[in-house]
C-alpha cells in the first residue's frame, strides 16, 4: 500500500528530498499563498510547529501560483516573506502546480486518498466556491486542490487521515494534529 514516504520532493534549492525522512512523525502537507486571504493562516500553523514539533510534529509547506497567480514570487522570496512577516521556521518546498497535467505528483496522491467535500456553509464559503471552481474549470478532472492553504493529515505511518479545507477553523484543525500524537 502506497504511503506518502513512496514520494521525493524538491527542497527550495531544487534538491530531493524523500518523505521517508519523516517517517515516525504526524504531518500537515500544506499548498499556500503570500497573496492570499488565507495567507494569515501561517500564524496559527507556526504556532502549532512551535508547540508541538517536539512530540513528533512537522509542517510542509508548497507554496503554489495557481489559484488567482496569488505566489507570483520566487522560491526566495516567498521564503524571505513567510520568515520575515510570520516567522515561519517549518520547511517550505519548492513552488509547485498542484493541478492538472503538471500537478505534483504528491498533491494528485493527497488528493485522492482524501478528496474534497465542499467548503462547508455560510457566504464566504459560497464565494469562494464560486472562485474555485471558475479557476479550476480549466484542469477538469485534474483539479485536485480546490484553493490555497488546504491541508493533508498523515499520521506517523505514513497514511493520510485527514483532508482540511481552507475554509475549516486553524482551531480544528489543531484538535485533529493534537489527536493524531
Amino acid at each position: 500500500m502506497k504511503t506518502v514516504y513512496d514520494f521525493t520532493v524538491k527542497d527550495r534549492g531544487g534538491n530531493d528530498v524523500s518523505l521517508a525522512e519523516y517517517k515516525g512523525k504526524v504531518l500537515l502537507i500544506v499548498n499556500t499563498a503570500t497573496g492570499c486571504g488565507f495567507t494569515p493562516h501561517y500564524d496559527p500553523l507556526e504556532e502549532m510547529y512551535k508547540d508541538l514539533k517536539d512530540k513528533g510534529f512537522e509542517i510542509l509547506d508548497f507554496p503554489c501560483n495557481q489559484f488567482a497567480n496569488q505566489a507570483p514570487g520566487d522560491d526566495e522570496e516567498i521564503h524571505t516573506f513567510c520568515t520575515m512577516k510570520f516567522g515561519t521556521e517549518f520547511p517550505q518546498f519548492k513552488k509547485i502546480d498542484v493541478n492538472g497535467d503538471t500537478a505534483d505528483p504528491l498533491f494528485a496522491y493527497l488528493a485522492t486518498e482524501k478528496q474534497f467535500e465542499g467548503f462547508g456553509k455560510g457566504i464566504k464559503n459560497k464565494a469562494l466556491k464560486v472562485f474555485a471552481e471558475k479557476n479550476n474549470k480549466t484542469y477538469g478532472d485534474k483539479a485536485y486542490i480546490k484553493w490555497n492553504f488546504t491541508k493533508f493529515l498523515i499520521d506517523r505511518e505514513g497514511k493520510v487521515i485527514a483532508r482540511f479545507e481552507p475554509t475549516v477553523d486553524m482551531k480544528d484543525v489543531r484538535k485533529a494534529v493534537e489527536a493524531a500524537l
